[in-house]
């Protein structure tokens, strides 16, 4: 009788955090890192879809169409918290890491508002509809390799 590998229950152990939200998580930073979420490993997972050095770049020398792919899903949550009634009631600024899988598919998406630019209850109400929203969300571009992006974001009410 073989005895079990201890070392491929390390290996689970380790990963059971992020493989238990693998149909999306939508959180804050913090929330994300108290829920077991390492952002360090993630970053180690999803290579960055844009940086300085192309080698290191998921989408080397389609820097324009992921640019408008981005601005495209960011424009998209947009509208999908006007038509759920959801509204800003003045310019907020947050920043945004968000983790897709090469399909397309919004794995993590991670946010931070500027301290006291939000009370709490909205905050709560934009991350449940975010959670809906990335459930069924697609990143209008696929890749080869799981990406990340971050950037600062400026969200306001759809006129």
């Amino acid at each position: 009788m073989r005895k079990p590998h201890t070392q491929y229950f390390f290996v689970f152990a380790l990963l059971c955090p992020l493989l238990s939200f693998s149909q999306g998580l939508a959180a804050t930073f913090q929330k994300a890192i108290n829920q077991g979420i390492s952002i360090s490993t993630l970053d180690s997972l999803y290579q960055s879809a844009l940086h300085s050095d192309s080698l290191q770049a998921a989408f080397a020398g389609q820097e324009q169409e992921f640019q408008q792919a981005y601005v495209s899903m960011l424009q998209d949550l947009g509208a999908f918290l006007h038509d759920n009634k959801f509204e800003w009631g003045k310019q907020i600024r947050c920043f945004n890491r968000i983790y897709i899988n090469k399909d397309g598919v919004i794995d993590y998406f991670l946010f931070n508002f500027k301290p006291g630019e939000i009370d709490p209850e909205k905050e709560q109400a934009f991350e449940k509809l975010l959670t809906e929203f990335i459930k069924t969300y697609r990143f209008p571009l696929t890749n080869t390799k799981d990406f990340a992006q971050c950037s600062p974001v400026q969200y306001t009410d759809k006129q």
